[in-house]
């Protein structure tokens, strides 16, 4: 299932764009694709949607209440809604999340395909963020976090995360 694009009122998308993603500060929750819809209404009530990366996502209350401090110091009152069908997907990261993933030092997710060799047969096609070698081998299936594995590059010696696919 194809999920459909995002509904953001055009009021709220810079608000919303400045809300962070509490596990990976540098990227906002708009950024990550976690915003589904955001709406105001005759009332000029807000409600947001937002869906989790994955179900057990420690961080959607925090995203949550910052969505509402936010709101809130824009003069809304607002409540947040957790939906989690369609399921996220890595596929929401925009190319600045993207960007902006791979200069904080953590890899971008591949592809699915991509993943699957990487994480299950040793593939060596996640570059460094450092110094763009994919001469990097998988350390641990788990890094900083659960949607997250820990790699090592072979030429520039240092650790990094690596964004797993999600689909």
């Amino acid at each position: 299932m194809t999920p459909k694009e995002p509904h953001i009122a055009p009021e709220l998308y810079a608000i919303l764009a400045k809300v962070s993603d509490p596990e990976i500060p540098v990227l906002s929750i708009m950024d990550m694709g976690v915003v589904r819809s955001a709406i105001i209404d005759e009332n000029n009530y807000v409600t947001v949607q937002i869906t989790p990366t994955y179900s057990g996502c420690p961080a959607m209350d925090v995203i949550g209440d910052d969505i509402k401090s936010a709101l809130a110091a824009a003069g809304y009152s607002a409540t947040v809604e957790l939906v989690l069908s369609p399921a996220w997907t890595t596929d929401w990261i925009t190319k600045e999340g993207r960007k902006a993933l791979k200069k904080y030092g953590i890899a971008p997710p591949l592809t699915a395909e991509a993943d699957k060799d990487v994480l299950l047969h040793g593939k060596r096609l996640v570059p460094c963020p450092q110094c763009k070698s994919t001469h990097t081998v998988l350390v641990s299936q788990f890094g900083s976090t659960a949607c997250k594995a820990l790699f090592k590059c072979l030429d520039c010696k240092e650790p990094f995360d690596y964004f797993k696919c999600l689909k």
